[in-house]
């Protein structure tokens, strides 16, 4: 006797012919307008990291300084200061990377939820061998 396989409710039939609707076509649109956002929001937040970085070791190096003044770069012109309100500028700076950083980490996770949604939604509908979403570097990422 032959062997009947049940197939689950939201796993469609591989081989059957599956009709995309308007609204299918959007969601996968959307789906890749996200994972292009959070790619531009990962390449900032590297940036901005970086950035972070060569601000806190400006801080370490200017507890170093023994001079009374110090140049202190701000967009492309050198300013001298002094050590103290070169500490508070940098200090400050420093705080309002953090919030940034913290900011495009926010815009990640939130773009991140809506794609898991979207993810949801259209592998229940075509399933996972008719439609390909996941993305090749979320597995370098973590």
């Amino acid at each position: 006797m032959a062997k009947v396989e049940k197939k689950s409710a939201f796993q469609p039939d591989p081989d059957a012919d599956i009709k995309i609707t308007f609204d299918d076509q959007m969601r996968i649109n959307q789906f890749a307008n996200h994972v292009a956002k959070i790619e531009d929001l990962k390449e900032e937040l590297k940036s901005k990291k970086a950035e972070l970085t060569n601000i806190d070791e400006a801080i370490e190096e200017i507890e170093l300084v023994d001079d009374e003044q110090i140049q202190f770069l701000i967009g492309e012109v050198f300013i001298f200061n002094n050590v103290e309100k070169t500490q508070k500028l940098l200090q400050e700076s420093k705080e309002g990377k953090e919030k940034e950083i913290a900011s495009i980490e926010v815009q990640v996770d939130e773009i991140q939820e809506k794609m898991t949604s979207l993810k949801s939604q259209l592998y229940a509908k075509f399933g996972h061998k008719n439609i390909y979403l996941e993305n090749d570097d979320d597995e370098d990422d973590q």
